[in-house]
């Protein structure tokens, strides 16, 4: 037998790299064996050489609500003892139907069902698929196409990939991806693409006219769907669209008789502070199908869901009258009872307000710290962004002062993350945001749970700037 990975993160960056060379027999998703995690309780996660660390991403915007909490444990362990598992071809459960109950009645209208999956990317697939057989029942079979943006990101299966626009995540995948069904046009990222002579209305008219033209391109019956991220994750870095984007973009939907559909994976179930991303940085304006994941489940299980307007779930119910889509670990009861009791300690401990008022201070100190006349950073900081408890931080390296740093071939975003791990703080590091080919760009992440305090912030924010500062420092010359 051949033995184990050994492998070991380039010392540059390394956040570990004084650790001893470990073995691993895993293929992870980094060249190097990460830090084991082995315990954790709230926001802090305890690490096998001892070291506690403070999760300030909620590990990708997930554990919405930390790890431990009370309500969560009893409810998995109550759960274990009465059922762990049924088919849901065959039987349906409880904390299914109790979840799908409360996600419906929280929408205030905007759904009028749903279908749990076990992941963002497999909501993703559920939306798409759904998309198709609404169509397929309402005897419009030649609606193919699917329209969605550039630097967007929906999941890493091949479909999802083809759905999204990085070039950098489709590359090794180029060949084997769907380039007949789906199309894309640009982004809602203001700060970056806005014409220096346009009005933010104008803008919006300009993003609405090319959406219109390729509607018009493909041949306006053969459009399934237009698909966006309410509030761009990782690919940019938090960015939302400007006002009235959002409801210009449904308008193009209705006028053609196409889907308007909304990828809320990491930005919605509260992480901006509303429920759904789209109350509070979508013009309000509900979709026709939602997807929903991290959130959801906070981390405790794996789990996703599949919002549905009445109109999809009427043309569904009157036709074939089920969702031809499933896998076998669908609505796992496990994963559902978990996700009741995140939401309902979210509800119960008005999470959502804390979110919102914790966020703002986040964002307050983070503009105060790195954008202010005396910061250090502030020649090189782009734009800070966010809502609730999700922040961007961007980074640009194109201007004079930029000329006297060198990071010897290493991108800023992970060599700050790095940095910040060696302080005991997780961070999230993303490059290739910055323009259409994915080739330059660098912004940091902050995810923190909803249940973060004002101390916890302040720890944060010291950390995380001054891990910036030092890198900003020591990369001078």
């Amino acid at each position: 037998m051949a033995p184990a990975a050994s492998i070991e993160q380039p010392g540059s960056t390394a956040s570990f790299a004084r650790s001893p060379l470990k073995a691993t027999s895993i293929l992870h998703r980094t060249p190097w064996r990460p830090p084991v995690a082995t315990s954790a309780e709230g926001l802090y996660l305890t690490l096998e050489d001892g070291r506690t660390v403070l999760d300030a991403v909620g590990g990708a915007a997930v554990a919405c609500i930390g790890n431990g909490h009370p309500a969560v444990r009893k409810a998995l362990k109550d759960q274990v003892d009465k059922l762990s598992y049924v088919y849901n071809m065959q039987l349906s459960n409880e904390p299914a139907e109790e979840l799908a109950k409360l996600l419906i009645e929280q929408s205030n209208g905007a759904f009028d069902l749903c279908g749990f999956v076990s992941g963002g990317t497999e909501a993703m697939e559920g939306v798409m698929k759904l998309a198709r057989q609404y169509f397929y029942e309402t005897k419009q079979p030649q609606r193919k196409n699917f329209i969605a943006r550039h630097l967007s990101f929906h999941g890493n299966s091949i479909a999802t990939l083809s759905l999204a626009s990085h070039p950098t995540r489709r590359g090794p995948y180029e060949d084997i991806l769907n380039h007949d069904n789906f199309h894309h046009v640009s982004p809602a990222y203001a700060k970056r693409f806005q014409k220096p002579d346009e009005t933010e209305e104008q803008y919006v008219e300009r993003l609405k006219q090319e959406l219109e033209d390729k509607f018009l391109e493909l041949g306006p019956d053969t459009v399934i769907g237009f698909v966006a991220e309410t509030v761009v994750g990782a690919t940019t870095g938090v960015v939302a669209a400007p006002k009235g984007y959002f409801k210009a973009m449904k308008s193009v939907c209705d006028k053609y008789g196409a889907l308007f559909i909304l990828d809320e994976v990491m930005s919605g179930m509260g992480r901006l502070g509303t429920l759904h991303a789209w109350e509070s940085f979508g013009d309000n304006v509900a979709p026709d199908i939602q997807a929903v994941a991290k959130g959801l489940g906070g981390g405790y299980a794996s789990i996703g869901a599949v919002l549905m307007s009445k109109k999809v779930a009427d043309g569904i119910r009157d036709n074939a009258g089920l969702w031809k889509h499933g896998h076998t670990y669908q609505a796992h009861p496990l994963a559902c009872v978990a996700s009741l009791a995140v939401q309902k300690v979210i509800d119960e401990e008005n999470l959502l307000e804390n979110a919102r008022m914790q966020g703002g201070y986040l964002g307050a100190l983070l503009r105060e710290r790195l954008d202010s006349p005396n910061a250090a950073a502030a020649p090189f900081v782009f734009d800070i962004r966010g809502g609730g408890a999700w922040w961007g931080v961007e980074f640009d390296f194109t201007g004079p002062e930029a000329a006297r740093l060198d990071f010897k071939g290493q991108q800023f975003a992970m060599i700050v993350q790095a940095r910040c791990l060696e302080k005991s703080l997780i961070v999230m590091g993303m490059t290739g945001g910055a323009n259409i080919s994915g080739t330059v760009g660098d912004h940091l992440m902050l995810s923190p749970a909803y249940n973060v305090t004002k101390e916890q912030v302040e720890s944060i924010v010291n950390i995380f700037v001054e891990s910036i500062e030092e890198v900003l420092r020591e990369y001078a010359f």
